[in-house]
C-alpha cells in the first residue's frame, strides 16, 4: 500500500508547474549554506532542515518530476506506516483499508508532488504515533530512542506538526511516564528552536488575515482535500471512534468460561480464542488477531480511540489559538498532518464492522475515487498549483526592444525556471542572484527611467486582473501608468489566486 501511494503522488508531479512556495524551495536549496542560513535569520528559518536536505537533492538535478520526488518518497512511508499502525492498533484489514483511503486522498496527490515539506511532516507524524505504539507495547530502550527521533523529526519537517503531539500525553502512564516525557523533551528541542526563529520571523506570515471558529467548518474538505469525501470520512471517523470505544469498552474486563479477561481473550471469527491461540478463519494469530497489547482490546484501547481523535481535531483548534493568542497563522496547508488521522479513523471504523470487511474496504475506497475525480484532474492540470507561468509565457508575445515588470520581484524566479526562448528585458532587475534576506531581487526603483525608449512594456503579477488594474495593490502596475503608459491587453490564467499578463504601449 505504501508503494501505491507513493505512485499515486507521483503520478501528479510531472503535470502542474510550480507555484511560488516551489520557487522559494529551489531558490533557498540551490544558495550556498552560508547563504542559506543568512535566509534562515530573516525568513523561512523554521523550513531550514528541509531546505538543507534540498540542498543536497538538487545537486542531482533541477527537473519538476526530480524536485517533487522526496515527497512522493514520504507519502509511500506515511501510507506504509499507517497500515502497519492500522494492523498494531486492530487488524491488517483495518491498516490496508486505512492506507488504502489515505492513497486516494486528492490532498495527499497534491503534498505529495509538492517541493516543500508539508508530506514530510505527514510521515514524520505517522512515524511518531507508529513508534510510540511499539514503545508502550515493549518499553525497551531502543525503542523509547526511536520515538524521541520521531517526535524530532516532527519539530524538524514542520513547525506546526507539533500540534499533534498533545494527543500522545492521551498515552501517559506512572509505568512508563519517565522515558516517554524523556523522549519528548529531548525530541522537541528542535521545536523550541525552530520556534524561537518562527517567532523572531512571524513578519513574513503578516499575509495571513485573522480566523474565526468558521473555518472548522472547511476543516473535513481541507483533510482529504475534496468537500463531499471530506465530509463522508469525518463521519465515519468520528462513528468510528465511537465504535472503537464502545468495542474496547465492551472488551475490558470480559471474563471467558475459563477465567481469562478481555485481555488476554480475543473474539476471533470462530468464536472466544486464546491470544496466542491457532489461526482463526482470517489466517491471523497472536498480535495481528487480538490488536496486540496496547492495542483497542481494553482500557487502552478506549485511550488510544481517544489519542486518534485528538490526532484529527486538535491540530486545527490548537492552530486558531496559537491565530488568536500569538499572530494569524491558520492556513489549510499547515494541517495536512491531520490526514493520516483521518484515513486511520475511516479505515477502523470499516475494520469495526461485524462482516464484509472487504466488500466494505473496497466500496470506500471506490466510492472516494468517485467522488474525488475532478479534484485528482485538478491537482493534475498544469494550472494544478493556481500559478501557471508556461501559461504566461504562451500569452507574452515578445517583439524586439519590449520589457517586462513583475508585480511582485520574486514572479521572475519562475520566469528564469520556464523561460526557453525570447523574453522582453527585465528592465527593473539589477542583480542576477536573489535578495540574502529574501526570495526577491534587487531591482531599479525609477520605472519611468527604466522604460525610456520602450513603447511596450508587459506586466505580470500575481493575483487578478482587478486587483492590479483596479487601486494600487500592485504599486508596479501604478508606476508604469505614471511612466505614460495605457492597457492594451489583460488575461488571467483562470483559477484564483492565478497569475494576470497585461501589456501595456506607451500613449
Amino acid at each position: 500500500m505504501g508503494l501505491l501511494a507513493g505512485l499515486a503522488a507521483f503520478s501528479g508531479t510531472g503535470a502542474a508547474t510550480l507555484n511560488g512556495d516551489e520557487l522559494a524551495t529551489i531558490s533557498a536549496a540551490t544558495r550556498s549554506l552560508p547563504g542559506m542560513f543568512e535566509l534562515a535569520r530573516h525568513i523561512d528559518g523554521h523550513f531550514l532542515p528541509y531546505y538543507l536536505f534540498m540542498h543536497l537533492w538538487v545537486k542531482a538535478g533541477m527537473a519538476e518530476l526530480w524536485l517533487r520526488l522526496p515527497s512522493a518518497v514520504a507519502i509511500g512511508v506515511a501510507a506504509w506506516l499507517l497500515a502497519d499502525l492500522g494492523r498494531r492498533l486492530h487488524s491488517v484489514r483495518a491498516g490496508v483499508i486505512a492506507a488504502g483511503v489515505f492513497a486516494i486522498l486528492p490532498s495527499v496527490s497534491y503534498y505529495g508532488a509538492f517541493a516543500r515539506s508539508y508530506a514530510f511532516a505527514a510521515a514524520a507524524v505517522v512515524f511518531a504515533f507508529w513508534s510510540l505504539h511499539r514503545a508502550i507495547e515493549r518499553p525497551v530502550l531502543r525503542r523509547w530512542v526511536a520515538y524521541g527521533v520521531a517526535v524530532a523529526l516532527v519539530c524538524s519537517t514542520h513547525l506546526f506538526a507539533v500540534l499533534v503531539l498533545p494527543a500522545q500525553l492521551l498515552l501517559l502512564r506512572r509505568a512508563h511516564a519517565v522515558r516517554m516525557l524523556a523522549a519528548l523533551a529531548v525530541g522537541s528541542v528542535p521545536a523550541a528552536v525552530l520556534g524561537l526563529i518562527g517567532y523572531g520571523e512571524r513578519h513574513a506570515i503578516s499575509w495571513i488575515p485573522e480566523r474565526g471558529p468558521e473555518v472548522w467548518l472547511k476543516f473535513p474538505k481541507m483533510a482529504a482535500g475534496t468537500t463531499w469525501l471530506g465530509v463522508v470520512l469525518f463521519a465515519m471517523a468520528l462513528a468510528g471512534a465511537a465504535l472503537l470505544f464502545r468495542q474496547a469498552h465492551g472488551r475490558a474486563g470480559h471474563h471467558g468460561p475459563d477465567g481469562l479477561q478481555g485481555r488476554e481473550r480475543f473474539h476471533g471469527p470462530d468464536g472466544l480464542q486464546d491470544r496466542e491461540g491457532l489461526r482463526g478463519r482470517n489466517g491471523l494469530r497472536g498480535r495481528d488477531a487480538s490488536h496486540g497489547r496496547g492495542g483497542l482490546d481494553g482500557p487502552g484501547g478506549r485511550v488510544w480511540a481517544a489519542v486518534l481523535v485528538g490526532w484529527l481535531v486538535l491540530p486545527p483548534v490548537l492552530l486558531l489559538l496559537v491565530s488568536w493568542l500569538v499572530t494569524p497563522a491558520y492556513v489549510d496547508r499547515y494541517l495536512f498532518v491531520t490526514a493520516p488521522a483521518l484515513s486511520l479513523l475511516a479505515g477502523l471504523a470499516v475494520a469495526c464492522l461485524p462482516r464484509f470487511h472487504v466488500v466494505a474496504g473496497v466500496a470506500v475506497v471506490a466510492l472516494g475515487c468517485a467522488l474525488a475525480i475532478p479534484e485528482h484532474v485538478e491537482v493534475r492540470e498544469e494550472n494544478g498549483r493556481f500559478e501557471n507561468i508556461p501559461w504566461a509565457l504562451r500569452v507574452i508575445k515578445a517583439e524586439p526592444d519590449d520589457g517586462i515588470v513583475y508585480g511582485q520581484s520574486p514572479l521572475r524566479a519562475g520566469f528564469d525556471y520556464y523561460a526557453d526562448s525570447l523574453m522582453p528585458v527585465d528592465v527593473l532587475r539589477s542583480g542576477d542572484s536573489p535578495n540574502p534576506d529574501g526570495f526577491g531581487y534587487p531591482e531599479r526603483s525609477d520605472v519611468s527611467a527604466a522604460l525610456e525608449g520602450r513603447e511596450r512594456v508587459w506586466v505580470v503579477w500575481r493575483g487578478t486582473k482587478q486587483s492590479g488594474l483596479e487601486g494600487d495593490s500592485i504599486d508596479r502596475v501604478g508606476e508604469v501608468k505614471e511612466a505614460g503608459f495605457e492597457l492594451s491587453m489583460a488575461k488571467h490564467s483562470g483559477d484564483l489566486p492565478g497569475l494576470t499578463v497585461a501589456l501595456f504601449t506607451r500613449r
